[in-house]
């Protein structure tokens, strides 16, 4: 189902718009990570969606996962609010990483709805066709027979449940995690537990959320 995307002519002209902009400056996550969502996490595994906007566009903090950041890296503000929930939540101990390669490697696909982003400038690779990609990507995962638990954290995301067979699947919403919003809806969503329990529901384990590899 994807690799039709990359024998579309959007495909060719958002490499070319990635590479230029490579070339003329710095451009987040790496090249060998910008696929380390679905690298890590393939389709066959899929248990959860958590649906991110851009990458982080700082120094050092993308790695490919959405709300994650590298090891050693200060945890930013949104993920420090996910981790006061996921707490409150389940009990996980808050952790001093933002690494979410664990959850990765457990079946959650920590996707970025646009995949780069030019350093210091959020959203200024939006709108160059990695939405339609995607897009793809989402659809994909709700045409697997296994049901899937999709979580939408603010408007961005949100927009995104009409790709969503919500008749198989579950879909968790709320505010966004981010400090002007968490307090409207994000605290207390309880979205760690839910997931577990639409999973334990279907015949699924539930996920390890707890952040140690």
């Amino acid at each position: 189902m994807l690799r039709g995307e990359f024998d579309e002519p959007y495909w060719r002209e958002l490499q070319d718009f990635v590479a230029a902009e490579r070339s003329a400056g710095t451009v987040y996550p790496p090249d060998a990570q910008v696929f380390a969502a679905l690298h890590l996490t393939p389709l066959s595994m899929v248990k959860v969606v958590v649906l991110g906007q851009d990458p982080y566009h700082g120094p050092r903090q993308a790695h490919g996962l959405c709300f994650s950041v590298r090891e050693g890296v200060t945890i930013p503000p949104s993920l420090r609010n996910i981790f006061r929930e996921l707490h409150d939540d389940v009990g996980v101990a808050v952790a001093h990483s933002g690494d979410l390669t664990a959850w990765a490697g457990r079946g959650v696909l920590l996707l970025n709805t646009t995949l780069t982003v030019r350093a210091g400038q959020a959203a200024s690779h939006q709108g160059h066709g990695w939405e339609r990609f995607t897009d793809q990507v989402i659809r994909a995962v709700s045409s697997k027979p296994d049901p899937v638990v999709f979580i939408l954290w603010g408007a961005h995301a949100r927009r995104k449940r009409n790709l969503i067979d919500t008749a198989r699947h579950t879909v968790i919403e709320s505010a966004h995690p981010s400090p002007l919003s968490a307090h409207n809806g994000f605290f207390g969503s309880r979205p760690f537990s839910r997931a577990n329990a639409a999973l334990v529901a279907a015949g699924r384990d539930p996920i390890d959320w707890s952040t140690e590899q």
